[in-house]
């Protein structure tokens, strides 16, 4: 049996696909007798801050001087922290600048830990030249993969604090700081718990969870593999 969780923030949706199996391998053996993951997982990130923050800011924040280019690029820094829940490196670069006209839209890239994350900057359809008050939209498009908040969610869903009294022994792949992913890709990497309940016939076992990134930024879906 599969079955999918999305976790966005707070927010949890649960799906179900019968008949779904990891391997060629039975699933009550595969749970029985696979191996524990390297990366064990005994209590919730420290530094990891889902619901966003000061510890998530970029400082200092840019001066009335500062010009347009360096408070998007600013702006752009904070975006991907409130993606990432979990403080960085970041940096950011527009390698053609911020072309200031209507409904045009520039190339920037974000670096966060290492993984770099391009994203599209469109000023607004109604902008006049010349303009000081402007708004306009930033879009990433690439996911962001971080360890620390896959460690996190895992502790949320399935830890002692969770309310899921029939797992433990929490285990992950050992994961990269940061990782840019496709949106809506398979990761490669997966979680497990001890299930009470692992197998598919009910029988105690370990439970894979594939982690999956979702269609929107910050969204990861863990999959359970019975």
């Amino acid at each position: 049996m599969r079955t999918t969780r999305i976790f966005t923030g707070i927010i949890a949706a649960a799906l179900a696909c019968a008949g779904c199996s990891a391997s060629g391998d039975s699933s009550d053996d595969a749970g029985q007798n696979a191996k524990p993951l390297p990366h064990a997982i005994d209590g919730p990130q420290p530094d990891v801050f889902p619901q966003g923050g000061d510890e998530l800011r970029v400082k200092p924040a840019p001066k009335a001087g500062d010009s347009v280019e360096e408070k998007i690029q600013h702006a752009l820094r904070e975006n991907v922290l409130s993606i990432a829940h979990t403080p960085g490196e970041t940096s950011a670069k527009c390698p053609d600048g911020i072309t200031m006209k209507a409904s045009v839209t520039s190339s920037c890239t974000v670096t966060y830990e290492g993984a770099e994350i391009p994203y599209e900057v469109k000023i607004s359809d109604s902008y006049r030249e010349g303009s000081m008050v402007f708004s306009y939209e930033k879009t990433p498009k690439s996911a962001l993969l971080v360890a620390k908040e896959i460690y996190n969610l895992m502790w949320e869903h399935y830890g002692k604090d969770s309310g899921r009294s029939d797992a433990s022994k929490l285990a992950c792949d050992e994961l990269p700081a940061a990782k840019a992913v496709k949106f809506g890709a398979d990761t490669g990497y997966a979680c497990q718990y001890w299930g009470e309940h692992g197998t598919a016939d009910g029988e105690p076992g370990y439970v894979t969870v594939d982690i999956i990134m979702g269609d929107t930024p910050g969204a990861i879906a863990l999959q359970e593999v019975r």
